[in-house]
């Protein structure tokens, strides 16, 4: 008898399947999904190498573009300012947005398959959501910064020290950091054990939750929630700071003025530029996933590329700048000398 009780005691343990839970979710560890399948901007093969040669031109000149503009700002002290500092990291910020899935669309256009692991997907999640909500957040430092130039012209220095334009730019990351961590906390505990076709070029947020084996409807209101109080909250604060500075500019008439209400422009411009596309994908509930996926292109490619281009052409001391530093490395002769030599070492 005491045989059989240490028997029975020691005996190995039994799991049984738990009938009462779903099906799918018995098999989601059986079945986990390990990378998804995007479907790209289009699924004609003949157009593959024009959007390739395309979208790699765009995103050279973002580079270029961004780059070249924090180099001006960096190496011209006359644009050691509060403004033009906020501007340098704005297109640094632009780099980062088109950089996070632009490469990876390029290299897609030479396959036939496009795939995505699991956590690059997450890492699209994560990095889309930190840029973009910096970069949100940056443009209210930017309006902030005008609205003491222009309301409190004599206070600007003082206000607008080095240490708060640090802390301007801190805080965008900061904020872009606890946006981007809170969304992904919706999405990487989610079972994903079926379909794995995302219809978008990257990992969209809203587009990776639908494929999730459970009923994500509580899930999508929370992530919709979270984007739309940080987008319209922003957009909010923007046009009341606009408002207020164009009927200071109006008020007032003088040279300084006309300099403002030109900034102003290409302010406002860049700022409706960048929400429209965020705040119709994330806010408008009625949008197909053919729109999301054009004003995504629109947000992560052609806004990047559009900032340096409205910011230069209509800033005379941003040219002014460029047009030295060019001078001073590109001087005249000196281009076409470089050239004669490498014609000359491919002919020797």
């Amino acid at each position: 008898m005491l045989t059989s009780l240490i028997d029975n005691y020691f005996s190995p343990i039994q799991v049984t399947e738990d009938k009462s839970l779903p099906k799918s979710m018995n098999e989601t560890n059986h079945s986990r999904v390990t990378e998804f399948v995007l479907l790209g901007l289009s699924n004609s093969k003949e157009l593959q190498p024009l959007l390739f040669l395309i979208f790699s031109l765009l995103y050279l000149a973002i580079l270029l573009g961004n780059f070249l503009i924090i180099l001006t700002v960096t190496s011209d002290s006359r644009l050691h300012t509060p403004m033009y500092f906020l501007l340098a990291n704005l297109s640094f910020i632009d780099v980062c947005v088109a950089s996070f899935a632009t490469p990876k669309m390029i290299a897609d256009f030479l396959v036939e398959r496009k795939t995505i692991s699991f956590d690059a997907c997450l890492a699209q999640i994560f990095f889309v959501h930190l840029f973009t909500g910096s970069e949100m957040v940056l443009l209210v430092s930017m309006a902030y910064d005008r609205y003491v130039a222009i309301c409190k012209p004599l206070h600007y220095m003082t206000v607008m020290s080095r240490r708060v334009c640090i802390i301007l730019v801190l805080i965008s990351w900061c904020v872009g950091f606890i946006h981007t961590t809170s969304q992904l906390a919706f999405t990487v505990n989610l079972p994903f054990c079926g379909p794995n076709q995302v219809d978008s070029f990257f990992c969209d947020l809203p587009l990776v939750t639908k494929l999730a084996c459970l009923d994500t409807y509580v899930v999508s209101l929370l992530i919709v929630a979270d984007s739309g109080f940080l987008s319209m909250s922003s957009f909010l604060i923007l046009v009341v700071s606009y408002t207020v500075i164009l009927i200071t500019v109006r008020n007032r008439s003088s040279a300084s003025m006309a300099k403002a209400r030109s900034t102003l422009t290409a302010h406002i411009t860049v700022v409706t530029l960048f929400f429209g596309p965020c705040i119709f994908i994330y806010v408008w509930p009625f949008s197909s996933y053919s729109v999301d996926k054009v004003l995504a292109v629109f947000y992560t490619i052609f806004t990047p590329i559009l900032n340096p281009v409205i910011y230069t052409l209509r800033n005379k001391e941003v040219k002014a700048a460029m047009s030295k530093l060019k001078n001073r490395y590109l001087k005249p002769g000196q281009v076409s000398a470089v050239i004669r030599t490498v014609l000359f070492l491919e002919t020797k």
